[in-house]
Formats: structure tokens, sequence, C-alpha cells
């Protein structure tokens, strides 16, 4: 049976990481500072699966030589990198806690592994690293600017080390550039506990629920109904692409990059439709502090991880509306810290 070691598993993305890899039958270590993270959804997924399956330990991956004790004790086969701050508002106003959480952090995982002779990575990135596009689409080969904000920019920092790692001390690495992340597992035990949240679709159906105030906070730009595009996928679907990602390293020697979204783009007043469509509710619009730095539309290429890794997006939007409704009534203001 495989082992895998998941950073940030307390958070989001991580704890439905841990969740799908339990459930496809690996054992998973997870490590969490709990800075930004919970223990609650570490502690369902071990009464769930058993101690022998998930494990779990409150450490900060930017302590080399504890992460590399539990590292030495788990005996993991490949790391997949999930802790980072993202919350790209919060980049601008304090660019020091990305520069210190993000890169160290990396620089913090490389170590353990290099003292354990683990060689392989799955890490986290972003599509704001591209900025402003140049074409519809963004596939892989499009340049490479993070100048709009600090978020954008440290995940660049953190590819770069980890490739220097790579061509230096012969790690193997995949890059997954997220675009916009969504939804919560399909029975809606576990799902985003940021309270508040900035993500758009958890805060229009936080709105539609009562649970909290909504707010628009977009830059106004030049599209068809003023708001900017994205492509929003879907979490569970993301985390499958990360088992396909895990299943292809640990076959293979090279090291690769991959967009991750599902070729679709909406704008933010399109998906605070479909909010409404699902509940059948409206959502009440307020006007918030106004977000800087908004790119105009950014839409993913998935050709290549749908060439090369075999993912494809399966959850539709009304699938991760749904899902976050079930997460919502369930758990109105996420997990308790």
């Amino acid at each position: 049976m495989k082992k895998i070691l998941i950073t940030g598993a307390g958070g989001y993305i991580g704890s439905v990481a841990a969740s799908l890899f339990l459930e496809q039958g690996y054992d998973v270590v997870g490590v969490d500072n709990f800075m930004r993270g919970f223990r609650e959804p570490l502690e369902y997924l071990q009464k769930r699966y058993d101690a022998d399956h998930m494990s779990w330990y409150e450490l900060d991956v930017r302590n080399v030589d504890n992460l590399a004790q539990v590292m030495e004790q788990e005996l993991p086969e490949i790391v997949l990198h999930y802790a980072a701050l993202c919350n790209v508002g919060e980049s601008e106003k304090h660019p020091e806690l990305y520069f210190d959480n993000n890169i160290q952090g990396v620089l913090g995982v490389l170590g353990a592994m290099q003292k354990l002779g683990l060689s392989k990575l799955v890490f986290s990135s972003t599509c704001s690293l591209y900025g402003e596009p140049e074409r519809d689409t963004l596939d892989e080969q499009h340049p490479v600017r993070p100048t709009s904000h600090p978020y954008g920019e440290s995940k660049y920092m953190c590819e770069r080390v980890i490739d220097w790692y790579a061509k230096v001390h012969g790690f193997q690495y995949i890059f997954l550039r997220y675009f916009n992340v969504c939804g919560a597992t399909d029975d809606g035990e576990i799902g985003d506990s940021k309270n508040p949240s900035f993500h758009l679709m958890q805060n229009a159906i936080r709105g539609v629920l009562g649970i909290d105030e909504f707010f628009l906070n977009y830059t106004p730009v030049d599209t068809p109904d003023g708001s900017p595009i994205r492509d929003y996928v879907n979490v569970v679907d993301l985390n499958q692409a990360h088992l396909k990602a895990v299943e292809h390293i640990l076959g293979s020697d090279r090291s690769d990059i991959f967009n991750l979204g599902t070729g679709s783009g909406y704008s933010v007043l399109e998906i605070i439709h479909e909010v409404e469509k699902v509940t059948g509710k409206k959502v009440t619009l307020k006007e918030g502090e106004r977000r800087k730095g908004d790119v105009t539309k950014a839409v993913a290429s998935n050709e290549k991880i749908t060439r090369v890794l075999g993912w494809r997006p399966t959850h539709t939007l009304e699938d991760s509306v749904s899902s976050l409704v079930k997460w919502y009534s369930k758990h109105p203001h996420g997990w308790a810290k």
C-alpha cells in the first residue's frame, strides 16, 4: 500500500485531498501547523479510516528537523505540498507573510526530503503567476510574469526553488497550477472552513444562506457583463488530478508542469446567478472594498493534463454549488478552531 505525506492537510484543499487518497486506498500522513488549517477534518478522517491508515502531526514545515523526523518515522514515498498562504488581498497588505511562509515552507519541505533521500514532490501552484493573459485560454507555454500581487510572486519563487533542487539534487516534481477552486466533497462532509472565505462561490452561498453578508469586490473589467471571467474547478476534481499526478510521477523519472482548470470560463455575475438558480434564493449584492490587480479573464487550457495524465473534470458548476450548500448547511461557520 502506498503512503503519501500531505502538508497543509488541515486546510480546505488538503483535507479534501486526504479524504480522496484514503478513499483510493493510500495511507496518508498529514502535517499542519494549524495557523490556517483545522484539526477537526483530520480527526474525522482518522476516525473514519483508523489510525493505521491516517496519521497526522502538528508541526510547521519550515522546521526542517521536525519534518524530517516525521518523514523518518512514517517513510512516505512521495510528498504533496499544499501548505501555503493564498489570499491575494492579504498578500498585498502583508507581503512579508507570503514570502516567509510560502518560500520558507518550500525550503523546509525540500530540506527534510533531502535528509531522508526522498525526491518526488507534487506542488500546489497557481495560475496567478501568468499575470494578465495574452490569449483566451492559458497553456503552460504562456509567459510567466506574476507582477500583480505578492501571492503569485511567492508561488513562482517556490517553483524556481524546486526547479533548482531538481537540477542540483535530482529531485523530481509536478507543478499543478490551479485556477479557481470551488465546491466541497460530494457528501458535503469536508469543505472550505475559512471564515470569512475569500472565494466567490463560497461567499455567495454563505450570503444566500444568511450566514454572512455578501459583498462584490471585483474590479470592473472589459467583459460582456463587466465582471472578471475565471475558470472554476471543483475541489474533488482538482484532487483527482493530484491522484493522477502521483500515479504518473511514481512511474516516471521526468518533472512536468500542468495547468489545472476546466477549460471553461464564467464571470462573477454568472456564478452568482448559478447560486441563485440552485438554491432558489436571491443573492443580496452589496458593494465592498474593490480588489486590486484583477485580470480580465483567466481560463485554463487543459489539453496537456488531459493528454498526459488522462484527467478530465467530472463536476459541473451545479455540482459544486450543491456540495457547498450541503457543507455550509452542516457547518455554517466551518470547522471550529
